[in-house]
């Protein structure tokens, strides 16, 4: 009988993979995330939500007092923008907030403050793609989807691909599925990205490139200083910290600084977005 040599070479390294993944959540996982001591699918999208591109150790303390204030869909979805888009204010990436309070507004009005079980229906919400669907479904809902997070591409990358560039994503989930716990895939995901974390900090302290870099998906972020997202932001909190949350547009274009034509197109964008509401010569934010 023919025997194939590379599935069995392949089951091998996903066995080794394993055993490697699991040792070291064992001896070092972190096990103290807030949000890994949940089961409210809330909570999770909150935290899943805020950890888009953002750093862990950065979100803990947003995370606990944004569900303080806000501790179910039904809070938040009655909650004004100006006082989510407050709570929000140092996490970056003002879009993500407003994306959160959509997704609750749908969520109640539509599935009776119940987030879904389902991939698809997940992603119809405001600021769910594939990834973040895949995420809720393993962390909230304890289901043996395939996702990729940098963290998770990151591992692989290092382990099964150590020399390749320009390695797909597509690549990525046949091993993703081969080696993902089918009883456990909540945890399974959390020792994934533990050791994905490590690989970059152990690779940040001795100058190795960050296997993400060859990724065929990689793209460097682009600088934030002088960004269009940098003003954007300057413009919201400008807003918030005005009274009545609202301000003349002649007055944010003196602290702004910038060319009057990019300044307009930034604030049609935010208008069109729904984050500022023009009242004459001013804006404001709701």
């Amino acid at each position: 009988m023919a025997v194939n040599i590379n599935l069995m070479s392949q089951t091998k390294a996903i066995g080794q993979f394993k055993r490697t993944i699991w040792a070291h959540y064992r001896r070092a996982g972190r096990g103290t995330l807030p949000w890994r001591h949940t089961r409210d699918p809330y909570a999770i999208l909150v935290s899943e939500i805020m950890l888009q591109q953002t750093q862990v150790a950065r979100v803990e303390g947003y995370y606990k007092r944004f569900l303080k204030q806000f501790p179910n869909f039904r809070a938040l979805a009655r909650a004004k923008n100006s006082t989510v888009l407050a709570a929000w204010q140092g996490l970056g990436y003002n879009r993500r907030a407003m994306f959160l309070k959509r997704a609750a507004e749908i969520v109640v009005k539509k599935h009776y403050g119940r987030l879904p079980r389902d991939r698809a229906t997940l992603e119809t919400l405001p600021g769910i793609g594939k990834g973040t669907s895949g995420s809720l479904m393993a962390f909230a809902f304890n289901k043996p989807e395939i996702f990729i997070e940098t963290n998770i591409r990151r591992a692989f990358i290092h382990f099964f691909f150590p020399k390749r560039r320009r390695v797909t994503d597509a690549e990525l989930e046949r091993y993703i599925e081969s080696s993902v716990d089918k009883k456990n895939p909540r945890e399974w995901y959390w020792a994934l990205m533990d050791y994905g974390t490590v690989i970059y900090t152990a690779g940040a302290a001795t100058k190795e490139a960050n296997p993400n870099r060859r990724s065929a998906h990689y793209k460097r972020q682009a600088a934030f200083k002088g960004s269009n997202r940098e003003l954007r932001g300057k413009i919201v909190r400008s807003a918030l910290a005005a009274k009545r949350n609202k301000i003349s547009v002649a007055g944010l274009l003196k602290i702004l600084g910038v060319p009057q034509k990019r300044f307009i197109k930034i604030l049609e964008g935010l208008e069109k977005e729904g984050f500022i509401v023009r009242d004459g010569d001013d804006i404001c934010i709701k």
